[in-house]
This record gives C-alpha cells, structure tokens and sequence, in this order.
C-alpha cells in the first residue's frame, strides 16, 4: 500500500505538470461539450481526434485528454437528457426516462445537481479502486506467458461477441470479421502476405485509425444528418439547484449502489456505461419502497445510472492498462491511441512508462474535479450550444477526419480507408448492427496471432499447451461454458422485445 500511495504522488507530479492540466481541463470541457451535443458521443470524437494528438505534446498529454473527453461526455450527456429529453451520448438514454420528467415538474436543479454529485462520486470511487487494484492485477498478470495472453483475448472476443443485445450469433459473425480485417498484412511466422489480394499497400496491415474514424466519425455523422432535420428543442427551466434533504436521502444510497454495479460492468468485456446504466436503474426500481414513482421523476433514477455510467468508463481502464485488453468499444480506441504513441498497455507498462500509467490515473482524480466545479455553472452555455446547426459541426468533423487520416501518413490510401469506412459505418448504423466487437476484434488480431503461434512454438506444435497450463485451462474452459450456455439460452429462449423508444410526454 505504501508503494502505491508513492506511485500515486508520482503521478500527481505527472499530471499536475501546467501542461497535463491544460490538458486535463482541455479534455474535460470538450468532454462535455460532445456529450451535450446529440450525435457526437465520445466514441466519435476520440477516434476523430486519434490522428491530431500525435505529436500534439507529450504522449502522456494526449492519453489524459482523450482519458478526459471519455469521462467528461459522461457528464455532459446528462444535461440534455435531462433538460430536453434528448440524451446526448447513448448512456444517457435511461437518464432522460426520470429526468425529463423531473424537469417538467420544476425539479431540473436538483436532478442536474445529483447527476453531477453521483458522477463525481462514481468516478472517484472507480478511480480509487483503478489505483488499488490496478497493480495488483499488474503484477499477476507478469506471470502470463503466450497461452495465458492467447485464452485471455479469447476469451474477452467471446464475451465481446456475445454481448450484443439478444443477437450472439450476429456478434460471434462480426467478431470473426474484425478478425480477418486484422490480420491484413504479412504473417510475422513465416512472412507470407495474407488477405492482401494482391494489393502492395496492404502488406503493412490496415490503419486502425482511418478506420476508427470512419466507422464511428464519418458513418456517424452522415447517419444524424439524415436523421436529424429541422429538429427543434424545448428547453425546460433549470429552477433551483439544490435537492431538498428527501432527495439527498433517495439519491445517495442510489448513488453508491450505482458505483459499484458500473465499476464492476465496466471490467467485462463487451460492458459498458450504457448496460451499466440500464443494470443501475433496473435494481434501483427493484429495490424502492415505491417503485411506482419511477417513470414519473423518481431522482433515484437519475442517481443511480448516472453514478453508474461514469464508474464503467473508468473501470474499462483497469484491464486495458494492466492486461492491454479492451473491455469495451471506448476502451478499445484508448489502446489503439496508445500503441500510435508507441505505448504497449499491459503488465510492463508499470516499469516501462510508470510515467503515462500513473499519471493518466492521477489526473482522472483531477479531472473529476474540474468536472464537478464546471458542469454545473456552465449550464446555460452548453444548451445555448444545441443552436448550432449541426450541418455545420458534421461538416467540420468531415474536413477534420479527412486531414487527420490523410497526416497519418501523408498518404492518400488511408483516405481511401476512411471513406470506405465511413460509409460502411453509416450502412451498418442503419442497419442497427453493433460494430463494437469488430473492433475489438480488429485491434486484438495481432495478439491473438503472435501469442498463438509463440504457443505452439513452445509446445513444438502441439495446442496441448493451452490445456496443460492452469490458467490458460481455466481461462478456455471458462469460455467454452460461456458459449454453449450463451448459445442454449439463445435457442430456446423467445426473443426479448426490441427496448421500446423513451415514454412519451
């Protein structure tokens, strides 16, 4: 523990640097500008800004701004959701069930000031437990040869697969296709050229950045600009800020629940704020002496998934920085932008850049303050915003994507990438498939690759070698039950209902 509270204070040093700090609050504000504005979530903006942070500092500058526009589109995505009955990131989607009715009855104030309080909180406490038992898994995880990394990413594909809502055979299919995509380029075993069809730029692999960009940037935008036209809001009035004592006692056991339940969701793989969100509301309703009032501006509803969105962001943090797999779509884009500064995440990344590790978890504590101090007085400026047209701001992002991809380089052909991209992530948004798991996918092809083959080279060929190890065993069996229990429950389950669109008014 001592150890620990050392490395911290090393961290803070870090970040508490005039740059990181511009940094951090830079990241905090554009965090919450894109969580307010519908259509560009945090996914969009970080991969969009992936290419225009190299260079842009240091690199342990430009993983805190990035940390700091993921847990700050948390924030901000309440406001509208809240205000307008608009949620500005897909978490926020079960914020605006109790919230736009509180704000209809006059109780804006208080539901704007708990979903800030129970963000801090939730985001506090997970970076608490980020800090505690980051390098303890560390330090574990430095016991993992190649079987243990190759069933672990499995394993996480597995559960990344499956986890996409009702639909586990479509996920396992667009995993495999992430896998392939990945795997573009030259085989590090023998040198052969694989899925290149002959193509010479394809030998070095496809850019996960254009990619990125197009997929969750361009496919995005050109999906909200189709969809939102001539669309007006109606703001309701904010009131009074503080909840009264009644509030506070509703909120605050929603609020600690709502940590814990999102720090936990937000280590599994294919979790995330908005299943947390959603696990968050459903045990609070579940637990209420009157649950009757949910739906109709219970501030629990609002506590508790807003706690809980916040705390899954940053527990997606714990094993990419110590094991270098991404729990989560968001925690995926984070390790590509760490590999583009030459920073592998995993057990090592403690002795090798100590630096990034704790200087990135220390100014989380720092941006959960900035967070807290601004949200709220910058209210009014923030819904001013929705005014602009968001023609306008999708365009922008266009122009920017294509500069950003085209820097990469300076090379015409990840441009090319970045439009093909972008319309199939615009077909694919349409069609509601979930590209999450291809993604994961795509950046973990060539650990699954190298660490395969590395095992079988210890094993002079044989795959026995994942069986006699305990923990790969562990880690395979464990997955083999996950499918087949996953496939039985698929098949002889009836197909839930689709989550119907938010109540109406």
């Amino acid at each position: 523990m001592t150890d620990t509270l050392h490395n911290l204070l090393y961290g803070f040093s870090v970040a508490l640097t005039p740059g990181n700090l511009l940094y951090a609050l830079v990241g905090s504000l554009l965090g919450t500008l894109v969580g307010v504005l519908p259509g560009l979530g945090p996914v969009t903006t970080v991969a969009v800004l992936l290419p225009l942070t190299y260079g842009v500092g240091s690199p342990v500058s430009s993983i805190i701004m990035l940390s700091a526009i993921l847990y700050g589109a948390m924030y901000g995505g309440s406001t509208t959701a809240i205000l307008l009955r608009v949620p500005g990131e897909a978490a926020s989607v079960i914020t605006v069930i109790d919230g736009y009715e509180m704000a209809k009855q006059g109780r804006a104030g208080p539901a704007l000031t708990v979903a800030a309080v129970g963000s801090w909180v939730a985001g506090t406490f997970s970076v608490v437990a980020l800090t505690v038992i980051g390098p303890v898994l560390a330090n574990w995880a430095l016991s993992f040869g190649a079987p243990e990394y190759f069933s672990l990413a499995v394993v996480g594909l597995l559960l990344a697969g499956t986890m996409t809502g009702g639909r586990p055979i479509r996920g396992v299919a667009v995993t495999l296709a992430g896998l392939i995509f990945g795997l573009v380029g030259l085989d590090p075993m023998s040198g052969q050229s694989r899925f290149t069809l002959g193509e010479i730029k394809l030998l070095d692999g496809i850019d996960i950045i254009p990619v990125l960009m197009g997929l969750y940037g361009i496919g995005e935008i050109l999906y909200n600009l189709e969809r939102r036209k001539d669309q007006d809001f109606k703001i309701a009035k904010i009131g009074k800020l503080m909840p009264s004592r009644k509030e506070w006692r509703e909120s605050s056991g929603a609020i600690g629940r709502g940590s814990v339940i999102g720090f936990f969701v937000g280590l599994l793989p294919g979790g995330g704020a908005l299943l947390a969100a959603l696990l968050s509301y459903m045990a609070e309703r579940k637990l209420s002496k009157h649950p009757e009032e949910f739906g109709k501006g219970a501030i629990a509803g609002v506590a508790g998934p807003e706690a809980s969105n916040n705390s899954a962001v940053t527990a997606g943090f714990v094993p990419l920085l110590t094991l270098g797999i991404p729990s989560n779509i968001v925690a995926a884009i984070l390790l590509a932008a760490l590999m583009m500064q030459n920073v592998q995440p995993g057990p090592l990344m403690l002795k090798e850049h100590p630096d990034m590790f704790w200087g990135v978890i220390a100014s989380m504590y720092i941006g959960n303050v900035m967070l807290l101090l601004l949200n709220l007085p910058l209210v009014g400026l923030w819904v001013k915003l929705l005014r602009v047209p968001f023609w306008l701001l999708g365009c922008a992002v266009i122009a920017i994507s294509m500069i950003g991809a085209y820097s990469l380089s300076n090379d015409f052909f990840n441009v090319y990438v970045l439009a093909i991209s972008g319309i199939v992530g615009y077909v694919v948004r349409k069609a509601d498939f979930d590209m999450g798991p291809f993604v994961m996918a795509f950046i973990l092809a060539k650990l699954v690759d190298n660490s395969l083959g590395q095992s079988l080279l210890m094993g002079n060929g044989s795959p026995m070698i994942f069986l006699t190890r305990p923990i790969s065993a562990c880690l395979l069996i464990l997955g083999a039950i996950y499918l087949v229990a996953t496939i039985v429950i698929a098949l002889r389950v009836p197909k839930p209902p689709v989550l119907a669109d938010l109540p109406a008014e």
